[in-house]
């Protein structure tokens, strides 16, 4: 078979394998059981100097008909937002970085991070934390901003509960840099959507309200536009934040009562016509 000729592609590919075959197929028992029922003797991961990887890092790549944008830099970044895990449905198939997936190593994957960075995960539910190595692409389910390992899920008592609210900071040397988003393709227009990933106030609610922001104008008055046609749509309240510098007015739906109610609102939100949709931990 022909390789692929651009990263893009490779990356693409993987994602695919990865979703329906699994990828290379690699048994679950050539895998030691790591500590399997004793999590906490598992160490974290350990950040340090790691080359990008190969694969998986393209400026951009495509999944089920949306763009995500690889970042240049993981250096300052941090978010709120919910975390998912994956296990033995992925146990020994390929990874987006190539690498192949481990349930009981302290990795995790995310859209947007460059391959591989390392981050702290903390749950917001009950303050534990662990230290987890990015080394895949996803989670691709509206509403997640980072897929755990079952171990890592296990330690921070995930896999009970299938999500969490999380926090999510780059750690290792150097993070305290801004991080810097990858470049865009200045031929091609692009949506004016304000970012999701802002520092964290440690003086805020632990574990915050759930919104989800249903777009985002430089126009005060096309803002307010939108609030009054989702008030006569969505049972949840609808406001407007402007950005902190005040190039933007954010239309978000919520505080949200649960977790749970994320997909139900963003579907309905979606039937409307609305898909450029974040969710945000505030």
């Amino acid at each position: 078979m022909q390789k692929p000729r651009t990263e893009s592609t490779l990356l693409l590919l993987t994602l695919l394998l990865g979703l329906a075959l699994g990828g290379c197929s690699i048994r679950n028992d050539e895998f030691a059981d790591e500590g399997f029922g004793n999590f906490d003797s598992i160490p974290d991961a350990i950040p340090r100097h790691e080359p990008r990887s190969k694969y998986g890092n393209p400026d951009s790549y495509v999944v089920f008909g949306k763009r995500y944008y690889v970042m240049d830099s993981a250096h300052g970044f941090s978010e709120r937002g919910i975390a998912s895990w994956y296990g033995p449905n992925f146990h020994g198939k390929r990874t987006s970085s190539g690498e192949t997936y481990n349930m009981y190593k302290m990795t995790a994957a995310h859209k947007n991070l460059p391959l591989p960075s390392y981050v702290k995960v903390t749950n917001l539910e009950n303050g534990r934390s662990v230290v987890v190595r990015v080394n895949d692409r996803g989670p691709f389910h509206e509403g997640r901003v980072i897929d755990l390992s079952y171990t890592a899920a296990q330690k921070l008592d995930i896999v009970r509960t299938g999500t969490a609210r999380v926090e999510v900071r780059t750690v290792g040397p150097g993070s305290g840099r801004p991080a810097i988003l990858a470049r865009r393709d200045a031929t091609r227009p692009q949506p004016v959507l304000a970012a999701v990933t802002r520092a964290v106030d440690p003086a805020r609610s632990p574990s915050g309200d759930i919104y989800i922001q249903a777009g985002a104008f430089s126009s005060e008055d096309n803002a307010l536009n939108l609030r009054k046609r989702l008030n006569d749509i969505v049972d949840s309240g609808v406001r407007i934040t402007p950005s902190v510098d005040g190039l933007l007015y954010r239309v978000q739906v919520g505080p949200l009562q649960s977790i749970d109610h994320i997909d139900p609102v963003s579907q309905q939100l979606q039937g409307i016509g609305l898909t450029a949709l974040h969710v945000v931990i505030d």
